[in-house]
């Protein structure tokens, strides 16, 4: 069986070839600025309480991490946008996992800056059956240490490559959650985390549901 990151890996191998070499060159540099931010280190971890939070779905409710965890576990995973290609492979993944994860009494939610709008259109087409969120503004990445801000260079090529991020994500177009998924159990806990400054990398599912396992 293929795992998410031999699929990532292979998708990564096959764009860099499609992609200029001074565009492919600022990807890289903002890349390694970023791996040597820390910013991973800030992020919340095992062991931490996870932060609350409240935010509209893609079908126009709203659901709060208390209500989420009033039913059971929480698998909390962030993602920068529909417009990434890598983060559409992590949730069609996620996706191929959901039973697995519900059938262990767990809740699978997705969180990006996205406007709703967006997220609906990502969940039709990727016939995603979890709540996809909007953190407008970024204010709940924010709370988990994930926040960060575009370099001026990448932010350039992104509109050149018409991701239209000011739109997308309402006003907010420099501003990313790191690729991060949190298991956090019913006390609000945070049990197993993933975080990455590298985009192209993502939680194995498999992780997931052995720490799901753990939890039961």
């Amino acid at each position: 069986m293929t795992t998410l990151t031999t699929e990532l890996r292979t998708f990564y191998e096959a764009r860099q070839q499609q992609i200029p070499a001074e565009i492919r060159e600022v990807m890289r540099r903002a890349g390694q600025e970023l791996a040597e931010s820390g910013q991973a280190d800030r992020a919340l971890t095992v062991g931490d309480k996870a932060p609350h939070f409240s935010l509209p779905s893609a079908t126009g409710q709203t659901l709060s991490l208390d209500a989420l965890l009033a039913e059971g576990p929480v698998v909390l995973t962030f993602y920068r946008g529909a417009w990434c290609p890598y983060c559409n492979i992590a949730l069609r993944s996620l996706q191929q996992h959901h039973d697995a994860i519900t059938a262990r009494g767990a809740r699978l939610v997705a969180v990006s800056p996205q406007i709703p709008d967006e997220s609906l259109t990502l969940t039709e087409k990727h016939d995603l059956a979890f709540d996809v969120l909007s953190d407008i503004g970024s204010d709940t990445a924010k709370q988990y240490g994930l926040a960060f801000d575009l370099p001026d260079d990448l932010a350039a090529v992104y509109d050149k490559l018409g991701f239209d991020l000011q739109r997308v994500n309402a006003g907010h177009p420099r501003t990313l959650p790191l690729p991060a998924t949190y298991v956090i159990d019913r006390d609000g806990v945070i049990r197993w985390a993933f975080v990455n400054t590298d985009y192209t990398t993502r939680a194995e599912p498999d992780d997931i549901l052995a720490t799901l396992d753990v939890l039961n």
